[in-house]
């Protein structure tokens, strides 16, 4: 695609699913068939989840119908080309390296990001991007609150780490949209943070 695609952003609902749901199997249920649905287990609606790739489709379906999986999709023209998938802390409550997480914070956020993905023909185009700003976006219209996500913290490292491992960007990505670094979490992760005003 060139730089005269006309992206837009819409949020996950049942109307939006079978856009989201196209961009998923395009990617093989992105991750292994995890369907977005890792950071979400242990929430009351994932009975089934991580046994299959249509288990985990099945939960995120459920979760989404139920409003309690929340995301920005990227669309171009009627076609899901990327997500940030944002909730509370209740609604996704799983994350990685949690045991020194919970050691070493002082508050739980309002809201976290926990998961972006861009299709790979979208990809270096700006578009992880504007799918995190389309999250806090929606978080404002929401109410706003602390926001924290949890990027790979390349700033150290010289090797070039390929695109599809990075499950939820970059710490320079987040310092451009405002976050501010709070501290190491995991190995090349760490805690940063934003503070969203209401819309």
């Amino acid at each position: 695609m060139g730089d005269d695609t006309a992206y837009r952003i819409e949020a996950l609902t049942p109307q939006t699913w079978p856009a989201f749901e196209a961009l998923v199997m395009r990617h093989n249920g992105i991750f292994g068939g995890c369907w977005c649905t890792w950071f979400h287990d242990g929430h009351p609606s994932c009975e089934g989840r991580g046994e299959t790739y249509e288990g985990n489709r099945a939960v995120k379906k459920r979760l989404v119908d139920e409003g309690v999986a929340h995301a920005a999709l990227v669309m171009a023209g009627e076609e899901a080309v990327a997500w940030a998938e944002y909730g509370t802390p209740e609604e996704l409550p799983t994350i990685h390296h949690r045991k020194e997480y919970d050691a070493t914070k002082e508050a739980e956020p309002d809201y976290r990001i926990t998961c972006v993905f861009v299709d790979k023909r979208h990809r270096r185009q700006g578009v992880t991007e504007m799918a995190i700003q389309g999250a806090l976006d929606q978080i404002a219209r929401a109410g706003g609150g602390r926001v924290e996500s949890y990027p790979h913290d390349l700033t150290e490292q010289t090797k070039k780490m390929s695109s599809s491992f990075l499950y939820n960007g970059t710490r320079r990505l987040y310092e451009r949209l405002g976050f501010t670094y709070d501290r190491p979490k995991g190995l090349k992760n760490c805690v940063m943070f934003r503070d969203v005003a209401p819309a």
